[in-house]
């Protein structure tokens, strides 16, 4: 219990020692690494998914190469990269390697939401007159985003975590505190830091969270509540 203390202590009292960023400076660092890295996993990630969802071809190689993608181990391809590109080109290392980690999960969340629709609803759809164009945007997209978002929302969750690696190459990041309080046996540090990280991945999830009530078009909500009243009566029936 001391020791919790003393790391809120150690995190509201506006020093975090010599040699460390302050905390703000090393959240932002910490939350551009992370929002960067998706965006651009997502700019990869999101049109191969749908393509595959909307066509239904390649998705036993698009399995495959998630899977290689998630065997490989964070830390010794950052320091591969690294060593690969020069210590000048470290964020661009770092980049990579969180990009790299978050395609799986945004891959699988967009070609997951499109096999999810019901195949009666795209055959009505293009019974209407629909081009597949429109199938696609008006269709299959707004029935599939809540299931990207999910994709999107394991992926944050899995690169902010990750990202504690950075300060590893000097990148900064709230990995420093970890790294720098193990050596020093400051351990009111290390768990500072680990609660500022635990933290903002709570506040990101539960905005990924509340991003996917909304993307949820309102019939599935209200459709969803309508199974699962019943559900619960009889639940509650076979209790009595």
């Amino acid at each position: 219990m001391n020791l919790i203390l003393e790391a809120f202590a150690w995190i509201f009292s506006g020093d975090p020692g010599r040699g460390l960023a302050p905390i703000p400076v090393a959240l932002g660092e910490h939350v551009w690494f992370t929002v960067v890295s998706v965006l651009v996993a997502a700019l990869i990630a999101v049109p191969a998914g749908w393509a595959i969802g909307h066509t239904g071809k390649g998705r036993d190689i698009a399995v495959a190469i998630s899977g290689a993608a998630r065997a490989v181990p964070s830390f010794g391809l950052l320091i591969l990269l690294v060593l690969l590109l020069g210590v000048l080109r470290s964020a661009e290392a770092a980049v990579i390697t969180f990009v790299l980690l978050a395609i799986p999960s945004i891959l699988a969340g967009a070609y997951a939401g499109f096999e999810a629709i019901d195949r009666k609803v795209i055959d009505a759809a293009r019974a209407m007159g629909m081009t597949p164009w429109q199938v696609l945007w008006k269709v299959e997209v707004p029935l599939g985003l809540p299931l990207l978002v999910a994709g999107l929302r394991a992926a944050t969750l899995q690169v902010v975590a990750t990202v504690t690696i950075a300060a590893y190459v000097n990148l900064g990041g709230l990995g420093q505190y970890i790294i720098a309080g193990i050596p020093l046996r400051r351990f009111d540090i290390v768990l500072g830091g680990a609660i500022l990280v635990a933290a903002l991945a709570l506040a990101l999830d539960g905005l990924f969270a509340l991003w996917q009530r909304v993307a949820t078009p309102a019939g599935i909500r209200a459709a969803t509540r309508h199974h699962s009243g019943p559900a619960r009566s009889n639940r509650r029936a076979a209790t009595a």
